[in-house]
């Protein structure tokens, strides 16, 4: 049996193992896929049918069927935009919250029955997160968020062995970005410097930096992301998030240092309007390398 084939099978296991395969979802009288929009409402309203579409992946024929159905039984209430009075917007009535409330205890005594152990609950959910880190199409679904406790260790961690597997840098490149966070937290100026991390299901992906250069000037720094968060449009994000903090900050020309042999990174800058003034070569870090330095007005 290949891979494809157990994934199959593994699909069909999980679907009886829930209760997925019936007519209804949980003792609750209702369609999965009903429920599934009772649960989309609940965690993002207020929204707009098409956003609850696109979301869902559902038919919009199909999704106002099963919306006249909720609305009619008091479940989902529509109200007009106070923004924009053209455009109307889909909530859980006080009804369809208690009847949330109540599914969402019945799928957790569920599973609870299916895997009463805390230990294998524990195993199956860190399973469960590493299945949705492969399936996840994008980096949407990441979280980008300013440093915590513990970051700083894991940037520098990864800082230093990424490089030496993929550059050849040796011990010394590992202590710059030590001292460069020690730096930025001993400073702690969070009006005009921050960092954030990217992460998915409780795991880092990547990391980046805005700090200070001078005072109309800022730095992007220690920005990297793990092999398996490339391509996926996350690091247009973190870039996003660094450059909207800088112009939010007041600086008004941001700037950024860098080895030729970074591509990727390189075409990101470009493609963002970056600017490549000067490049030459040198010596760092045990390597030969080709130092860059990059800017863009803010």
């Amino acid at each position: 049996m290949d891979a494809i084939d157990r994934i199959r099978e593994f699909n069909r296991f999980y679907t009886r193992a829930l209760g997925l395969v019936g007519r209804t979802c949980l003792p609750s009288g209702r369609s999965l896929a009903e429920v599934r929009l009772i649960h989309e409402i609940g965690a993002a309203a207020p929204l707009t049918a098409r956003a609850l579409a696109l979301g869902l992946g559902l038919d919009e024929a199909q999704l106002s069927r099963m919306l006249a159905r909720l609305m009619r039984e008091g479940v989902v209430v529509r109200h007009a935009d106070a923004a924009d009075g053209r455009r109307h917007l889909l909530s859980l009535s006080p009804a369809g919250r208690a009847l949330l409330d109540g599914l969402d205890a019945q799928s957790r005594a569920a599973i609870a029955a299916l895997i009463p152990q805390p230990a294998r609950q524990a195993a199956l959910a860190g399973a469960l997160d590493a299945a949705r880190r492969v399936l996840e199409p994008s980096g949407a679904a990441a979280v980008i968020r300013p440093l915590g406790p513990g970051d700083a260790g894991w940037i520098i961690g990864t800082h230093g062995a990424l490089y030496a597997r993929d550059e050849g840098y040796d011990q010394r490149f590992e202590a710059l970005v030590a001292r460069l966070l020690a730096g930025f937290l001993d400073r702690d100026d969070r009006a005009r410097e921050c960092a954030w991390i990217a992460e998915s299901a409780g795991q880092r992906l990547g990391t980046i930096s805005c700090m200070q250069e001078a005072d109309a000037v800022a730095r992007l720094r220690l920005f990297i992301l793990l092999p398996e968060a490339r391509g996926l449009g996350l690091g247009q994000r973190l870039h996003d998030t660094c450059l909207a903090f800088a112009r939010g900050a007041g600086y008004r020309r941001m700037v950024l240092w860098t080895h030729e042999s970074h591509r990727a990174a390189c075409a990101l800058y470009a493609r963002n309007g970056w600017r490549l003034v000067r490049s030459r070569p040198a010596e760092a870090y045990g390597q030969k390398v080709v130092d860059q330095d990059w800017e863009i007005m803010l």
